[in-house]
């Protein structure tokens, strides 16, 4: 083997090994890409403003008075949108169903390589939403907040981790992995400000707590 071939393997393999190295630590900020919530000083000062209010009922709730997945573009519904988004390298059949991929859950810091892991969370639940306003909302609206694209309402994340979250706000649940609280946090209430929810005074305490330490 030449000198200069042996030097070009040589590169070729650090350089491999670089770029593996780097994926492994930058992978849990590089791979979900909800959209980005408001800082946090917006978020102290939009939690100000929310009404606080005693929860309402959950009398006559339906997950299907919250149309979802709806259709966004040919054959790819909400969930395959945003399993494309949040997650890397990720390959759809003619279905627009994920078939390939990775996604790093930033609830619990899981990685999974198969969609079936994982559930698509509605930050503020739909149920919660109900509760706090939505009931008296058209269904057109409802339908909107269910599929919200624009807003950090819709994250890929692990399944049974969301099935624990429930219809929870932050008073009664919290991401386990806590360097994700505060993001957490201010998209909860960017959410509720958007929408224009209620909250409820042990909700607001809890996330007046986390947002003071972001």
């Amino acid at each position: 083997m030449s000198g200069v071939y042996a030097r070009r393997i040589g590169v070729v393999v650090a350089s491999a090994a670089l770029a593996a190295t780097s994926g492994l630590l930058t992978a849990p900020t590089a791979q979900a890409a909800m959209p980005t919530p408001v800082a946090a000083s917006t978020a102290r000062t939009y939690l100000s403003q929310l009404t606080v209010s005693a929860e309402g009922s959950s009398s006559g709730y339906s997950r299907d008075l919250f149309p979802h997945w709806i259709t966004q573009s040919g054959a790819c519904d909400t969930r395959e949108v945003v399993l494309k988004r949040d997650g890397t390298n990720v390959t759809q059949n003619s279905s627009c169903t994920a078939v390939s991929g990775s996604w790093y859950s930033e609830y619990d810091g899981a990685s999974w390589t198969a969609a079936s892991d994982l559930d698509i969370d509605h930050m503020v639940p739909l149920a919660e939403a109900w509760r706090s306003g939505a009931s008296s909302w058209t269904t057109a609206k409802r339908q909107s907040f269910a599929n919200d694209l624009t807003r950090p309402q819709l994250i890929a994340v692990t399944d049974n981790v969301n099935q624990s979250k429930g219809d929870q706000d932050p008073a009664e649940w919290l991401p386990s992995r806590t360097a994700y609280r505060c993001t957490y946090a201010r998209a909860w209430v960017h959410v509720k400000h958007y929408y224009n929810l209620t909250v409820d005074s042990a909700e607001k305490s809890a996330l007046q707590s986390v947002l003071n330490g972001c």
